[in-house]
């Protein structure tokens, strides 16, 4: 078979869903046994989005060996199951930022460089190429932005030529479309789609697949009519409908025959897929038989992207444990003591998750010291993880003025720390310790009994650490270093082993969850959360129907699991039933 190509682009407005349709069609694929591998070819001019704005970018996706990446990258890996690389996000950034190099090193021999051929060239050297050639793979490939932006004029220039090139037998391209429906006349309209790929054929290039992004099913003669201004077969105008979980678009698709119809074009074998794990993972996501609140307190939270992976892991970890988890936002820039009750009435679990800056960080550590004197579960991940440590040093170590040196340099105990190999670096962009690192996990913590193993590797993207100057101090007031680096050096996760849960992680574990195959860290912090919630909406009806303090409904329920043998949770939910019945 060697290497075949897909190509997807979009058209009429962005954020149709070109990644999940690219994704989709990896999921359906692989399904069916093939090699599968994902691009992303952005058309800004940024090298790579790591020095983007969350709230205006979304979050930024690391791979394993360490490239900052657009946030579809994460679609890719969760859909696919599979871990990118450098290769995998392609900017106009780092097309210019080579071809230029290229010219200063004079490999052009003092020609005039121009967008045809040498950066086109350039984007067709990125596209996929076999590692040997006898490699079988398809490689999908999405280009950012829609038909017509100025800026992705040069990646469809290359795609025409690179179709041209390996023969239009070897590849496919998809075109994602609108077809909006006008409420006030009842009508779906297809000019949209008439006139984007119209643009799209203007340039030379000719989809063979059009999908259709739509709210309400295609009516009877839309698809002729798209096929017949398109000039594509009517089984290749296919309709993508809104669907109410996202991991059902896969399942969605397959019932419109997206992989048929690319094998078809492709002039390849479609065997029947196997989706029975897909399945049974949406089975769960769809019906839940239990639910839990989880209060996401970050700084970013005007635009939700800024914490995609994190959003996702938690809904993973909902799935492993048949659970539904809703997200709680809180803003930690306008968190206070005065409000701390308020905010996390009702709230499972606490989460905080990355960032960088001191905006917010002191409503951060509120949040995680709360999390910790009112045994609530809770998950920090990198500054969160942090901001926890701060947090303790302040509350039990006695510290007042306890903080990290990024936040306030002039702090006289720097919990956290600039690390050594940090210092004296000025820029900003890929220069922090990225990628995956390995840690060892101390045998008798929690960690160790969700990971089920001692050495473990995970995703990082941070300069500062935990100091250790200040282990002895944090270890003697009970805090468990609970993962290190191989070498002992770098704190990678703590964990407090009296509480129910609470457990700090440097990297980013969200990065590496998958929806049939939930991160142990969030399968066991949602687990914990819905457990802490059954006991303390027990001892709630407790308190109000015994008129029991809260100490003396604990105590009740602990008798009542040593009375039946049942776990505390089983009699919480028991005691639950019973007073709600009577």
């Amino acid at each position: 078979m060697a290497v075949k190509y897909v190509f997807v682009t979009g058209g009429v407005v962005s954020g149709l869903g070109k990644g999940i349709t690219a994704a989709s069609l990896g999921r359906l694929l692989k399904a069916r046994g093939y090699q599968v591998t994902m691009q992303k070819f952005d058309p800004y001019i940024n090298i790579d989005p790591g020095t983007m704005n969350p709230i205006q970018h979304g979050e930024v996706f690391v791979t394993d060996d360490g490239t900052e990446t657009d946030l579809d990258l994460g679609h890719y890996e969760r859909f696919i199951d599979e871990s990118l690389d450098k290769n995998s996000n392609v900017t106009t950034g780092k097309i210019y930022w080579t071809v230029l190099q290229k010219e200063r090193h004079g490999d052009f021999g003092g020609g005039t460089v121009q967008v045809i051929p040498h950066i086109t060239n350039e984007i067709k050297a990125r596209f996929y190429r076999a590692k040997s050639p006898d490699e079988d793979r398809i490689a999908i490939i999405e280009v950012g932005g829609t038909v017509g932006d100025i800026e992705s004029q040069p990646f469809l220039e290359a795609i025409r030529q690179f179709r041209h090139e390996i023969g239009y037998q070897n590849s496919v391209l998809i075109h994602v479309t609108l077809v909006p429906y006008l409420k006030a006349s009842g009508e779906l309209k297809t000019k949209p789609t008439q006139q984007s790929v119209k643009a799209l054929q203007g340039m030379g290039i000719f989809p063979d697949v059009i999908v259709c992004r739509t709210e309400v099913p295609l009516e009877d003669g839309i698809e002729s009519k798209i096929a017949l201004f398109c000039n594509v077969p009517e089984d290749h105008v296919l309709q993508n409908l809104d669907v109410e979980y996202l991991y059902e678009a896969p399942l969605a698709m397959e019932k419109e025959r997206l992989a048929q119809v690319v094998c078809e074009c492709l002039n390849i074998p479609c065997p029947e897929p196997q989706l029975g794990d897909w399945k049974q993972m949406v089975d769960a996501l769809k019906n839940p038989t239990s639910e839990v609140t989880i209060a996401l307190v970050g700084k970013y939270i005007q635009l939700h992207d800024a914490y995609l992976s994190v959003m996702e892991a938690l809904k993973h970890g909902g799935i492993a444990n048949r659970t539904k988890v809703s997200i709680k936002w809180v803003d930690s820039e306008f968190l206070t003591p005065e409000i701390l009750d308020d905010t996390f009435a009702g709230v499972d679990g606490i989460i905080i998750p990355g960032g960088f800056g001191s905006r917010g960080t002191e409503g951060m550590i509120l949040a995680a010291n709360y999390a910790r004197e009112n045994k609530i579960p809770f998950l920090g991940i990198c500054l969160g993880m942090q901001m926890a440590m701060v947090a303790f040093a302040r509350n039990v170590l006695g510290y007042e003025d306890a903080n990290s040196s990024e936040l306030n340099p002039d702090t006289t105990h720097p919990v956290v720390d600039l690390m050594p190999d940090q210092n004296g670096i000025e820029n900003l962009g890929g220069t922090l310790r990225l990628g995956s690192y390995p840690c060892v996990l101390d045998k008798k913590s929690k960690a160790y009994a969700l990971y089920g193993t001692e050495l473990i590797n995970e995703r990082h993207r941070h300069r500062f650490e935990i100091n250790n100057h200040y282990r002895n101090d944090f270890t003697s007031h009970g805090m468990m270093i609970s993962g290190q680096s191989p070498d002992g050096h770098i704190v990678e996760m703590i964990e407090l082993p009296d509480h129910p849960f609470y457990v700090g992680i440097q990297a980013h574990p969200e990065l590496k969850s998958r929806p049939n195959h939930a991160h142990p860290l969030f399968a066991g912090f949602v687990e914990s959360a819905e457990e802490q919630g059954v006991l303390r909406r027990a001892k709630k009806l407790l308190m109000k129907r015994n008129h029991l303090s809260e100490p003396e409904a604990h105590r009740y329920l602990q008798k009542t699991s040593m009375d039946t043998g049942r776990t505390m949770t089983e009699s919480a939910h028991m005691v639950t039933m019973l007073i709600q019945e009577d």
